[in-house]
């Protein structure tokens, strides 16, 4: 396929990220930022001490002796790691929970593979915790446009995973911007990035733990893309919109407007949204609406005769098919793409949190799985949002319908400080004990740090 105009996509972002300076921003933006990266540490933590991959990639690292020592921090660990192997550790472990924040045009989850390679590059530097938000910011606005510009529904129809494939160019930008790389060094770290973008869906199949590694392998390989253009490597020009670009390989409906539409007006780290639940985003809304339902009805699980969840294609895509399967989930990856086991636990808890997976496999779960069905309903396509629901919940008392356009957490609903607080509690203090008050009053101040050389203590927490 041939990708239509516009032209110089990638040295017009590369551009973008090289002049992005924080006190540029508008203040709601640098602000929104430090709130997202406090909302990824949280999972950082919690994934470091129970996230059933977290063994294995400890293993790995000592295997083939890349676990240091070095100087960067991981949050959790008590102690540090080179710059590559920490981007690695950190965006893996924040994306093991799916607990990590979203984008919804995008469908993507910008801070699992940019704040790690952010941070690693702010440690490396010894920039100041502005710098480092700045690049974070360039890294957010870059990886998002891309994903944009990939169209989701196409790129997961060509089984790619964006939060990777965008996600390396997004780390690439960040790292690039705190470095203080040129716009012609970042386009050529762009150049590595694109032979680096990988991120396939084959993990649905069978609950693997692809996907969360090859979000931090986004992470530490955009960190390494920088690093060579700041040592004078050349990597190939127009990776993005270029002949045998991003663009035109990983995707059928490229739309390359919208990777420069608003650039520097629009600032699309306002339109991230954090998750309350630690499940595929697709779950969200319907989850909402189930817990409502339940609240407002008083609904036992004995009285559910049968719900049917209603959503967006991509949403039956990652979570709804093959409907069997998805039923009789018994891995937490499984779990956390399967729109049955969600309806299930919301129904049964109320609730739905990361102690929650718990009840995998349990009888009265798989029981009430079989009473949820899971059909693409056509009226949430062609709207701005992917991420709607719709419900039809049959009891004895008849059939109740809800219509959920958006699930909560998303920038009209954004968590207020005090939800926000509560969720990175929740995920820390089982971990650090006293000392995750400690940590979240350090990342509260992120943007007053004159290096965050400090930010992970003398515990390294």
């Amino acid at each position: 396929m041939t990708v239509p105009a516009p032209s110089q996509i990638t040295q017009r972002l590369a551009a973008f990220a090289a002049a992005l300076h924080y006190d540029a921003l508008p203040p709601e933006v640098p602000l929104r930022a430090s709130d997202l990266v406090t909302d990824l540490v949280g999972s950082i933590v919690r994934a470091g001490a129970e996230s059933n991959s977290t063994p294995a990639l400890l293993a790995m690292a000592a295997r083939l002796s890349i676990d240091g020592p070095g100087e960067i921090t991981v949050f959790g660990f008590n102690r540090r790691y080179t710059p590559a192997t920490a981007a690695l550790f950190n965006g893996m472990l924040g994306h093991s929970l799916d607990f990590d924040d979203t984008h919804s045009d995008s469908s993507t989850h910008p801070s699992a593979p940019v704040v790690p390679a952010a941070l690693a590059a702010a440690e490396m530097t010894g920039c100041s915790g502005r710098e480092a938000l700045s690049g974070i910011v360039a890294g957010y606005e870059v990886m998002i446009r891309i994903g944009n510009a990939l169209d989701p529904t196409a790129h997961y129809a060509r089984g790619f995973h964006p939060t990777a494939t965008a996600g390396v160019f997004g780390a690439a930008a960040a790292a690039g911007r705190i470095f203080g790389l040129d716009a012609q060094q970042i386009a050529s770290a762009f150049g590595v990035a694109a032979s680096q973008a990988a991120g396939s869906l084959q993990f649905l199949v069978n609950g693997a733990w692809n996907k969360r590694f090859q979000v931090g392998a986004a992470a530490m390989n955009g960190l390494i893309a920088a690093s060579l253009a700041r040592e004078g490597f050349l990597g190939a020009a127009d990776a993005i919109e270029g002949k045998h670009g991003l663009l035109v390989g990983y995707t059928d409906g490229a739309d390359p407007e919208r990777a420069v539409a608003g650039l520097g007006s629009v600032w699309e780290t306002m339109n991230i949204g954090l998750k309350p639940y630690p499940t595929c985003r697709y779950t969200h809304a319907a989850i909402d609406g189930l817990v409502a339902l339940r609240t407002e009805l008083g609904l036992t699980t004995e009285q559910v005769k049968s719900v049917t969840v209603g959503l967006h294609r991509n949403g039956i895509t990652l979570t709804g098919t093959p409907l069997e399967e998805k039923r009789r989930v018994r891995g937490i990856v499984e779990g956390q793409f399967s729109m049955p086991f969600a309806a299930a636990v919301a129904l049964t808890l109320g609730r739905f949190g990361w102690d929650d997976y718990a009840l995998l496999a349990k009888p009265e779960i798989d029981a009430l799985c079989d009473r949820v069905d899971v059909i693409r309903d056509e009226s949430l396509e062609g709207l701005r949002h992917p991420f709607g629901a719709t419900l039809e919940v049959t009891t004895p008392q008849g059939t109740i319908s809800r219509r959920i356009p958006d699930p909560s957490g998303e920038p009209d609903t954004f968590p207020s400080p005090e939800a926000r607080a509560a969720k990175f509690m929740t995920l820390t203090r089982p971990v650090l004990n006293d000392d995750a008050a400690m940590l979240h009053e350090r990342l509260s101040r992120l943007a007053d740090m004159p290096t965050l050389r400090e930010l992970g203590g003398q515990a390294n927490i």
